[in-house]
């Protein structure tokens, strides 16, 4: 089921009707794309604010609802305030149910805390990447990636090709040969930082020197 936003569209352009949009608690935004032309809507900011906190959100199929007609999209671009908790400007781009498309996922990692590299070989885990570029039709878009971590020993690499895919799903760089088959996530031999203090020993010849230069001005005294 796609998750639904509700958007009106807008006729007035430029600074200073995003800025009064803003005021109002809406955002401005575009729609695009799928051989049609762009069209400018308005969201309410509470709407793409509650929706924000679910990583699906970037990724899924939207049905979004322009003054009551629905449009499957994708989320292409999110501008955000530099500092507020706002969203500034939104842009979606049109699908089509039976062409694929380019989404990026998130990779959730899991098992790392049982792996024996991690249990018994005093290893730590390297996350190269965090999400990937995928292509599929839209009802096949996943929700996120699993990779598990249950099995790995220090020097394992899972690499993209290693990732368990749902089926209709392929990992774009991979379609791009095989040097394009980077590593995800790597299991490496912790590193220990060993001091060693090479000033005790200077030290140490200080204090003999010290010493030796009183006793020489006790004996010229007698």
């Amino acid at each position: 089921m796609s998750t639904e936003l509700n958007a009106t569209l807008r006729e007035d352009q430029g600074k200073g009707a995003s800025r009064r949009l803003r005021h109002a608690k809406s955002l401005p935004a575009i729609v695009y794309g799928g051989g049609k032309d762009a069209v400018s809507i308005s969201l309410l900011q509470k709407d793409v604010q509650h929706k924000l906190p679910d990583e699906s959100f970037y990724s899924q199929v939207l049905a979004l609802n322009i003054d009551g007609k629905a449009e499957d999209v994708l989320i292409r671009d999110i501008q955000h305030h530099p500092y507020k908790m706002e969203v500034m400007h939104m842009d979606f781009i049109r699908v089509d149910a039976k062409k694929v498309v380019h989404v990026f996922s998130q990779l959730h990692f899991s098992g790392e805390d049982v792996s024996p590299g991690i249990k018994t070989e005093d290893g730590v885990v390297n996350h190269v990447i965090t999400e990937v570029e995928l292509e599929c039709l839209p009802k096949n878009i996943p929700d996120f990636i699993s990779v598990d971590l249950s099995e790995m020993h220090v020097g394992d690499i899972i690499h993209l090709s290693d990732l368990k895919l749902p089926e209709g799903v392929e990992v774009l760089a991979l379609k791009q040969g095989d040097e394009h088959d980077t590593a995800v996530v790597g299991m490496h031999v912790r590193k220990v930082a060993v001091e060693i203090e090479d000033e005790a020993p200077e030290a140490a010849e200080g204090e003999a020197e010290g010493e030796s230069d009183a006793s020489e001005e006790g004996g010229d005294s007698e």
